[in-house]
């Protein structure tokens, strides 16, 4: 356990860093948008955990379950923060499989992480109420305190302190569950841990694609990836040249229009005093 104690903390500080209203990494450009992710999640919690080939593998799978991942009106079906790094660092604090991390992912970002993200908003009203009203009374300390520093120290009580010790007394609990559950179960949450990394995908293509006929550059895309064996640094660099070519070939109608209608119009003005005479 006191092998643990280091690598809980770090985890849970992280959390707190990948917090949305987190200002210490740039705001929302370093904080939510990139230490929130969990694929740099994976990265930052392999660097406590020391097995940085461990939690990138980790934070790759989970990265796939949330990539379509959508807040509307601040509302969310999954906290994706608490989801990353709690299921991540339970798993390389236990099993160290991706599939696992993906199982325990989803179970917190959805269960507990919906719970605490709810609360901090609660809490922020509270928060926000108090700040107007010392803004109405000219309280420049109480503006400091109650939209700066009271909120802050609320985001980490309910993100690095749930993320520490669900980490360093949650993984026994974890780790007895999965060497004492039947096999069959093991085998379920291993086969449903790498199911959900296609459907996260899957949602993404639903979102990007807008026609059927657009599939076609997905499944050459998987071709060339599976069969001849290219790189996806390679792959990469192809996508980018077939999508400028079906860019301008999308467009060049629209373009050609254009230029038609101009030069009508213009010939229209050389021409349009005939009426005259």
């Amino acid at each position: 356990m006191e092998t643990l104690f280091i690598p809980a903390l770090l985890t849970g500080i992280f959390c707190y860093l990948g917090a949305i209203e987190s200002p210490w990494l740039f705001g929302m450009s370093g904080g939510f948008y990139v230490v929130g992710r969990p694929l740099v999640a994976g990265l930052l919690v392999g660097l406590a955990f020391n097995d940085v080939q461990a939690g990138v593998a980790c934070g790759l799978a989970v990265q796939a379950v949330f990539i379509a991942n959508l807040s509307t009106g601040g509302a969310t079906n999954s906290e994706i923060t608490y989801a990353a790094y709690g299921g991540i660092g339970l798993a390389l604090a236990t099993t160290k499989e991706p599939a696992v991390a993906v199982t325990l992912s989803v179970f917190l970002g959805q269960t507990f992480g919906l719970i605490f993200y709810n609360t901090r908003m609660a809490v922020y009203s509270f928060w926000n109420n108090r700040a107007q009203q010392a803004a109405e009374h000219n309280d420049t300390r109480g503006i400091v305190l109650n939209h700066l520093f009271f909120p802050q120290i609320t985001t980490f009580l309910l993100r690095a302190v749930p993320i520490f010790l669900a980490i360093f007394y949650g993984s026994g609990l974890v780790d007895w569950l999965l060497n004492h559950v039947p096999e069959v179960i093991t085998k379920i949450i291993s086969v449903l841990g790498g199911v959900l990394p296609a459907l996260g995908i899957a949602m993404l293509m639903n979102i990007v694609i807008k026609s059927k006929i657009q599939l076609i550059f997905f499944f050459a895309g998987f071709v060339l990836l599976a069969f001849a064996g290219l790189s996806m640094v390679a792959l990469v660099f192809i996508s980018a040249l077939v999508a400028y070519l079906y860019y301008m070939a999308i467009n060049k109608p629209a373009a050609s229009a254009i230029k038609e209608s101009n030069n009508s119009t213009s010939n229209s003005d050389v021409f349009e005093d005939d009426d005259l005479f």
